[in-house]
Protein backbone atom coordinates (compact mmCIF):
# COMPACT_ATOMS: atom_id res chain seq x y z
CA UNK A 1 0.00 0.00 0.00
CA UNK A 2 1.45 3.35 -1.02
CA UNK A 3 1.91 6.07 1.59
CA UNK A 4 -0.55 8.31 -0.24
CA UNK A 5 -3.34 5.74 -0.19
CA UNK A 6 -2.60 4.99 3.46
CA UNK A 7 -2.96 8.68 4.34
CA UNK A 8 -6.34 8.90 2.62
CA UNK A 9 -7.54 5.80 4.45
CA UNK A 10 -6.35 7.04 7.84
CA UNK A 11 -7.84 10.51 7.42
CA UNK A 12 -11.26 8.82 7.29
CA UNK A 13 -10.59 7.38 10.78
CA UNK A 14 -11.24 3.66 10.08
CA UNK A 15 -11.42 2.88 13.80
CA UNK A 16 -14.35 5.25 14.28
CA UNK A 17 -16.00 4.01 11.08
CA UNK A 18 -15.71 0.40 12.31
CA UNK A 19 -17.28 1.28 15.66
CA UNK A 20 -20.18 3.02 13.96
CA UNK A 21 -20.55 0.11 11.57
CA UNK A 22 -21.14 -2.22 14.52
CA UNK A 23 -23.72 0.11 16.08
CA UNK A 24 -25.49 0.59 12.73
CA UNK A 25 -25.66 -3.18 12.30
CA UNK A 26 -27.14 -3.51 15.79
CA UNK A 27 -29.88 -1.06 14.88
CA UNK A 28 -30.59 -2.88 11.61
CA UNK A 29 -30.76 -6.34 13.22
CA UNK A 30 -32.86 -5.08 16.13
CA UNK A 31 -35.45 -3.74 13.70
CA UNK A 32 -35.28 -6.77 11.38
CA UNK A 33 -36.31 -9.26 14.08
CA UNK A 34 -34.70 -12.13 12.21
CA UNK A 35 -36.13 -11.17 8.83
CA UNK A 36 -32.91 -9.73 7.38
CA UNK A 37 -32.99 -8.28 3.87
CA UNK A 38 -29.79 -9.56 2.26
CA UNK A 39 -29.62 -6.65 -0.16
CA UNK A 40 -30.60 -3.82 2.18
CA UNK A 41 -28.20 -4.89 4.94
CA UNK A 42 -24.88 -4.43 3.09
CA UNK A 43 -26.18 -1.34 1.29
CA UNK A 44 -27.23 0.22 4.59
CA UNK A 45 -23.96 -0.54 6.36
CA UNK A 46 -21.81 0.61 3.45
CA UNK A 47 -23.88 3.76 2.99
CA UNK A 48 -23.73 4.71 6.67
CA UNK A 49 -20.00 3.92 6.80
CA UNK A 50 -19.31 6.20 3.85
CA UNK A 51 -21.20 9.08 5.46
CA UNK A 52 -19.41 8.51 8.79
CA UNK A 53 -16.08 8.49 6.94
CA UNK A 54 -17.08 11.74 5.25
CA UNK A 55 -17.74 13.34 8.62
CA UNK A 56 -14.38 12.13 9.92
CA UNK A 57 -12.53 13.67 6.97
CA UNK A 58 -14.38 16.96 7.38
CA UNK A 59 -13.55 16.86 11.10
CA UNK A 60 -9.87 16.36 10.32
CA UNK A 61 -10.00 19.40 8.05
CA UNK A 62 -11.55 21.56 10.75
CA UNK A 63 -9.28 20.23 13.52
CA UNK A 64 -5.96 20.30 11.65
CA UNK A 65 -4.59 23.26 13.66
CA UNK A 66 -5.81 21.85 16.96
CA UNK A 67 -4.37 18.43 16.07
CA UNK A 68 -0.87 19.91 15.78
CA UNK A 69 -1.00 20.84 19.48
CA UNK A 70 -1.95 17.38 20.72
CA UNK A 71 0.49 14.48 21.06
CA UNK A 72 -2.20 11.95 20.09
CA UNK A 73 -3.13 13.70 16.84
CA UNK A 74 -0.14 15.76 15.70
CA UNK A 75 1.00 13.13 13.19
CA UNK A 76 -2.31 13.05 11.30
CA UNK A 77 -2.02 13.62 7.56
CA UNK A 78 -3.82 16.98 7.50
CA UNK A 79 -1.98 18.23 10.57
CA UNK A 80 1.29 17.35 8.83
CA UNK A 81 0.20 18.85 5.52
CA UNK A 82 0.49 15.49 3.74
CA UNK A 83 -2.97 16.00 2.23
CA UNK A 84 -4.17 19.41 1.07
CA UNK A 85 -7.36 20.80 2.59
CA UNK A 86 -8.84 21.17 -0.90
CA UNK A 87 -8.28 17.51 -1.72
CA UNK A 88 -9.57 16.42 1.68
CA UNK A 89 -12.78 18.43 1.30
CA UNK A 90 -13.36 16.95 -2.16
CA UNK A 91 -12.69 13.48 -0.76
CA UNK A 92 -15.16 14.05 2.08
CA UNK A 93 -17.84 15.30 -0.30
CA UNK A 94 -17.46 12.27 -2.57
CA UNK A 95 -17.73 9.90 0.40
CA UNK A 96 -20.79 11.68 1.78
CA UNK A 97 -22.65 11.93 -1.51
CA UNK A 98 -21.91 8.30 -2.38
CA UNK A 99 -23.12 7.11 1.02
CA UNK A 100 -26.36 9.09 0.94
CA UNK A 101 -27.06 8.09 -2.66
CA UNK A 102 -26.67 4.43 -1.75
CA UNK A 103 -28.99 4.82 1.23
CA UNK A 104 -31.53 6.68 -0.90
CA UNK A 105 -31.63 3.88 -3.46
CA UNK A 106 -31.50 0.92 -1.07
CA UNK A 107 -33.44 2.10 2.00
CA UNK A 108 -35.79 5.05 2.52
CA UNK A 109 -35.73 8.87 2.79
CA UNK A 110 -35.90 8.79 6.61
CA UNK A 111 -32.59 6.94 6.86
CA UNK A 112 -31.02 9.49 4.52
CA UNK A 113 -32.37 12.42 6.55
CA UNK A 114 -31.02 10.88 9.76
CA UNK A 115 -27.46 10.39 8.47
CA UNK A 116 -27.50 13.81 6.83
CA UNK A 117 -28.65 15.36 10.11
CA UNK A 118 -25.88 13.55 11.95
CA UNK A 119 -23.31 14.81 9.45
CA UNK A 120 -24.51 18.42 9.75
CA UNK A 121 -24.49 18.28 13.55
CA UNK A 122 -21.05 16.65 13.70
CA UNK A 123 -19.32 18.89 11.18
CA UNK A 124 -21.30 22.13 11.20
CA UNK A 125 -22.35 22.39 14.83
CA UNK A 126 -19.87 20.31 16.83
CA UNK A 127 -16.58 20.54 14.91
CA UNK A 128 -16.80 24.06 13.50
CA UNK A 129 -18.31 25.86 16.47
CA UNK A 130 -18.91 24.02 19.74
CA UNK A 131 -15.72 21.97 20.15
CA UNK A 132 -13.36 24.98 20.40
CA UNK A 133 -15.86 27.20 22.22
CA UNK A 134 -18.27 25.36 24.48
CA UNK A 135 -18.17 23.02 27.45
CA UNK A 136 -21.34 21.44 26.08
CA UNK A 137 -19.75 20.28 22.84
CA UNK A 138 -19.68 16.62 23.90
CA UNK A 139 -23.40 16.69 24.61
CA UNK A 140 -24.25 17.92 21.11
CA UNK A 141 -21.64 15.67 19.54
CA UNK A 142 -23.26 12.67 21.22
CA UNK A 143 -26.42 13.32 19.21
CA UNK A 144 -24.49 12.95 15.98
CA UNK A 145 -22.79 9.82 17.29
CA UNK A 146 -26.15 8.18 17.92
CA UNK A 147 -27.40 8.60 14.36
CA UNK A 148 -25.71 5.52 12.76
CA UNK A 149 -27.65 2.97 14.89
CA UNK A 150 -30.80 5.05 14.50
CA UNK A 151 -30.34 5.13 10.72
CA UNK A 152 -29.73 1.38 10.68
CA UNK A 153 -32.96 0.84 12.60
CA UNK A 154 -35.03 3.21 10.47
CA UNK A 155 -33.59 1.77 7.25
CA UNK A 156 -35.68 -1.29 8.13
CA UNK A 157 -38.76 0.26 9.72
CA UNK A 158 -39.03 3.47 7.71
CA UNK A 159 -40.44 5.22 10.75
CA UNK A 160 -39.59 6.66 14.15
CA UNK A 161 -41.17 4.54 16.88
CA UNK A 162 -40.43 3.90 20.53
CA UNK A 163 -37.70 1.44 19.62
CA UNK A 164 -35.94 4.19 17.67
CA UNK A 165 -36.20 6.54 20.65
CA UNK A 166 -34.75 3.95 23.03
CA UNK A 167 -31.93 3.11 20.64
CA UNK A 168 -31.05 6.78 20.12
CA UNK A 169 -31.09 7.37 23.89
CA UNK A 170 -28.80 4.42 24.60
CA UNK A 171 -26.09 5.46 22.17
CA UNK A 172 -26.21 9.19 22.93
CA UNK A 173 -26.08 8.60 26.70
CA UNK A 174 -23.26 6.07 26.33
CA UNK A 175 -21.05 8.60 24.58
CA UNK A 176 -21.00 11.09 27.44
CA UNK A 177 -19.02 9.02 30.01
CA UNK A 178 -17.02 7.59 27.11
CA UNK A 179 -15.98 11.09 25.95
CA UNK A 180 -15.34 12.40 29.47
CA UNK A 181 -13.09 9.40 30.15
CA UNK A 182 -11.08 10.27 27.04
CA UNK A 183 -10.81 13.89 28.17
CA UNK A 184 -9.49 12.86 31.60
CA UNK A 185 -7.12 10.28 30.11
CA UNK A 186 -5.86 12.84 27.56
CA UNK A 187 -6.14 15.81 29.90
CA UNK A 188 -2.77 17.30 28.93
CA UNK A 189 -3.62 17.16 25.22
CA UNK A 190 -6.96 18.90 25.69
CA UNK A 191 -5.35 21.53 27.88
CA UNK A 192 -2.57 22.19 25.35
CA UNK A 193 -5.13 22.58 22.57
CA UNK A 194 -7.36 24.80 24.75
CA UNK A 195 -10.42 22.62 24.13
CA UNK A 196 -12.99 23.53 26.83
CA UNK A 197 -14.18 20.05 27.76
CA UNK A 198 -15.72 19.52 31.19
CA UNK A 199 -12.66 17.98 32.91
CA UNK A 200 -10.48 20.89 31.74
CA UNK A 201 -12.92 23.66 32.67
CA UNK A 202 -14.43 22.25 35.88
CA UNK A 203 -11.92 19.62 36.95
CA UNK A 204 -11.87 15.85 37.02
CA UNK A 205 -13.98 15.68 40.20
CA UNK A 206 -16.87 17.32 38.37
CA UNK A 207 -16.31 15.03 35.39
CA UNK A 208 -16.54 11.97 37.64
CA UNK A 209 -19.91 13.11 38.98
CA UNK A 210 -21.24 13.63 35.46
CA UNK A 211 -19.90 10.24 34.40
CA UNK A 212 -21.81 8.49 37.18
CA UNK A 213 -25.06 10.31 36.31
CA UNK A 214 -24.78 9.48 32.62
CA UNK A 215 -24.00 5.82 33.31
CA UNK A 216 -27.13 5.58 35.47
CA UNK A 217 -29.19 7.14 32.67
CA UNK A 218 -27.56 4.78 30.16
CA UNK A 219 -28.48 1.78 32.33
CA UNK A 220 -32.10 2.89 32.50
CA UNK A 221 -32.23 3.28 28.71
CA UNK A 222 -30.73 -0.17 28.07
CA UNK A 223 -33.28 -1.84 30.34
CA UNK A 224 -36.08 -0.22 28.34
CA UNK A 225 -35.16 -2.51 25.45
CA UNK A 226 -36.53 -5.44 27.44
CA UNK A 227 -39.32 -3.57 29.21
CA UNK A 228 -40.48 -2.25 25.83
CA UNK A 229 -40.54 -5.74 24.35
CA UNK A 230 -37.70 -5.22 21.86
CA UNK A 231 -35.21 -7.69 23.36
CA UNK A 232 -35.39 -10.71 25.62
CA UNK A 233 -34.33 -11.22 29.21
CA UNK A 234 -30.84 -12.26 28.18
CA UNK A 235 -30.19 -8.67 27.11
CA UNK A 236 -31.70 -7.48 30.39
CA UNK A 237 -29.23 -9.59 32.38
CA UNK A 238 -26.22 -8.66 30.23
CA UNK A 239 -27.11 -4.95 30.23
CA UNK A 240 -27.54 -4.99 33.99
CA UNK A 241 -24.19 -6.67 34.61
CA UNK A 242 -22.39 -4.35 32.20
CA UNK A 243 -24.06 -1.24 33.61
CA UNK A 244 -23.34 -2.13 37.24
CA UNK A 245 -19.73 -3.02 36.40
CA UNK A 246 -19.24 0.27 34.55
CA UNK A 247 -20.86 2.16 37.42
CA UNK A 248 -18.61 0.41 39.95
CA UNK A 249 -15.54 1.41 37.98
CA UNK A 250 -16.76 4.99 37.72
CA UNK A 251 -17.39 5.23 41.45
CA UNK A 252 -14.09 3.63 42.45
CA UNK A 253 -11.90 5.97 44.43
CA UNK A 254 -8.48 6.52 42.96
CA UNK A 255 -5.69 8.76 44.12
CA UNK A 256 -5.05 11.85 42.02
CA UNK A 257 -1.89 10.26 40.59
CA UNK A 258 -3.97 7.38 39.25
CA UNK A 259 -6.67 9.43 37.52
CA UNK A 260 -5.23 8.84 34.06
CA UNK A 261 -5.16 5.07 34.63
CA UNK A 262 -8.71 5.15 36.01
CA UNK A 263 -9.92 7.07 32.96
CA UNK A 264 -8.12 4.77 30.54
CA UNK A 265 -9.72 1.68 32.10
CA UNK A 266 -13.12 3.38 32.07
CA UNK A 267 -12.66 4.28 28.40
CA UNK A 268 -11.70 0.72 27.42
CA UNK A 269 -14.61 -0.75 29.38
CA UNK A 270 -17.03 1.67 27.72
CA UNK A 271 -16.04 0.28 24.31
CA UNK A 272 -16.45 -3.29 25.55
CA UNK A 273 -19.85 -2.40 27.00
CA UNK A 274 -21.32 -0.94 23.84
CA UNK A 275 -19.85 -3.73 21.70
CA UNK A 276 -21.41 -6.49 23.82
CA UNK A 277 -24.71 -4.63 24.03
CA UNK A 278 -24.73 -4.20 20.24
CA UNK A 279 -24.22 -7.94 19.82
CA UNK A 280 -27.06 -8.68 22.22
CA UNK A 281 -29.42 -6.33 20.39
CA UNK A 282 -28.54 -8.13 17.17
CA UNK A 283 -29.30 -11.65 18.39
CA UNK A 284 -31.72 -11.37 21.32
CA UNK A 285 -34.67 -9.74 19.58
CA UNK A 286 -38.39 -10.22 20.23
CA UNK A 287 -41.54 -8.95 18.58
CA UNK A 288 -42.00 -5.32 19.74
CA UNK A 289 -45.03 -4.04 21.56
CA UNK A 290 -47.12 -2.01 19.09
CA UNK A 291 -46.41 1.69 19.55
CA UNK A 292 -47.48 4.91 17.96
CA UNK A 293 -45.27 6.45 15.34
CA UNK A 294 -44.07 10.02 15.64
Amino acid sequence: MSERIKNYLLVAKPGIVSGNLISAAAGFFLASKGQVDGVALPATLIGISLVVASGCVFNNCVDRKIDRKMIRTRNRALAQGLISVKNAVSYAMILGIAGMALLWVATNPLAVVIVLGGLVIYVGVYSLYLKPNSIYSSLIGSLAGATPPLAGYCAVTGRLDMGAVILFSIFSLWQMPHCYAIAVFRFDDYTAAAIPVLPVKQGTAAAKKHIVVYILAFMAATLMLTFGGYTGYSTFVVATVLGLSWLYMARSRYKASDERLWAKKLFIFSILTIFILSVMMSIDFTAPIPSKCF
